[in-house]
Order: C-alpha cells, then sequence, then structure tokens
C-alpha cells in the first residue's frame, strides 16, 4: 500500500475532484496514508507536472492531465502503480 498521495494543481475542479476521491478512499480503507495537495506551480515543475491535475504516489508521478476511475484509484492505492 502507498504511504503518501501527492495531487498537482492549481485550485481547478478537476484537482479538488482527485483529491476529494483520494481522501474518500483512504478514510474508506482505514488506511494510514497521507494525502496531500500541491497548488504551488514550482512544486509541480520540479515534481514534472505539466498538466494538472497530477497524482503522484510515494513521490512517484503516475498520471497527469486526467482523472483515474474511483476503482482505478482505490487499486493503486492498495497496490501501487506499476509495482
Amino acid at each position: 500500500m502507498v504511504k503518501k498521495i501527492q495531487i498537482y494543481g492549481v485550485g481547478c475542479s478537476t484537482c479538488d475532484k482527485l483529491y476529494r476521491m483520494a481522501k474518500e478512499i483512504v478514510e474508506e480503507l482505514g488506511a494510514d496514508v497521507s494525502v496531500e495537495k500541491v497548488e504551488d506551480l514550482n512544486e509541480m515543475l520540479m515534481a514534472g507536472v505539466l498538466r494538472s491535475p497530477g497524482l503522484a504516489l510515494d513521490g512517484r508521478v503516475v498520471l497527469q492531465g486526467k482523472v483515474p476511475t474511483r476503482a482505478t484509484l482505490r487499486n493503486w492505492i492498495l497496490n501501487g502503480k506499476g509495482q
């Protein structure tokens, strides 16, 4: 299971949607996973996020410019993406 989720975006509605979805899934799982919203453009660029929303799991950017399905995000949180 991942330990840290970062949502990159500057306040757009899709960024907010992804952040809320991640928080809800973590809460439903009862998992000890931190969910952080990163809105600083410099931090986004340093992470390599060029399209929002961006999603990073344990510091690795795994998705940009779209929102995964709830089931997909839940699976990634439980198993890590590409691990």
